[in-house]
């Protein structure tokens, strides 16, 4: 019976991860006041999306190291925030991207929205923050896994993978298991 168990928790645990690459589904971020940023409104860029908790250090670290890539990166990527702590709302949108100097979108959605967006299980233990690559032609690239990946938080990573997509070269995905050297450990647990 306990080897049943586990298998089934193994089955589930591997089923939980979706595949990578797939085609990204419409996302819908709340700025606020009515105001509403799609996913499909940057058809042709690269898109970074980082799920966020905006009380999380890794999550503001990581938005530090994004704004500074944005800038760097140009009109051909876009990178966006979507904080989904509890209680979120435009104004603690709005409050940590004025505190943390970002320098791209943050807007909010209902958590239970982000988990069905990564295609996770609400069993899983998820880390934040999480990171998702979109090509240009809207298909996931690159996703976290549910514990983090360190590779999608690596500034110098994630400009040779987007450098690549954006060359029309294979972005692979980004190894699941064996994170360089040099980057950081994932952020902090939910």
């Amino acid at each position: 019976m306990r080897t049943l168990a586990a298998l089934l928790v193994a089955v589930s645990a591997f089923a939980a991860t979706p595949p990578v690459p797939r085609p990204a589904k419409e996302l819908t971020v709340d700025q606020g006041g009515g105001k509403k940023l799609l996913l499909s409104q940057y058809r042709g860029k690269v898109v970074i999306i980082q799920f966020l908790f905006t009380t999380c250090p890794h999550c503001q670290a990581l938005s530090r190291v994004l704004t500074k890539f944005q800038q760097d990166m140009g009109p051909k990527v876009q990178v966006l925030g979507v904080a989904f702590d509890d209680g979120v709302d435009a104004n603690t949108a709005n409050t940590y991207v004025r505190q943390y100097g970002v320098g791209f979108p943050v807007g909010f959605a209902p958590r239970d929205t982000v988990i069905n967006y990564l295609g996770l299980s609400v069993m899983d233990r998820l880390s934040v923050p999480q990171v998702m690559i979109i090509d240009q032609k809207g298909v996931v690239r690159a996703q976290s896994e549910p514990s983090g990946t360190a590779q999608l938080q690596d500034a110098n990573y994630l400009k040779t993978f987007v450098g690549d997509m954006l060359k029309g070269g294979p972005a692979a995905p980004a190894a699941k298991s064996t994170p360089p050297a040099n980057a950081s450990k994932p952020g902090g647990k939910s």
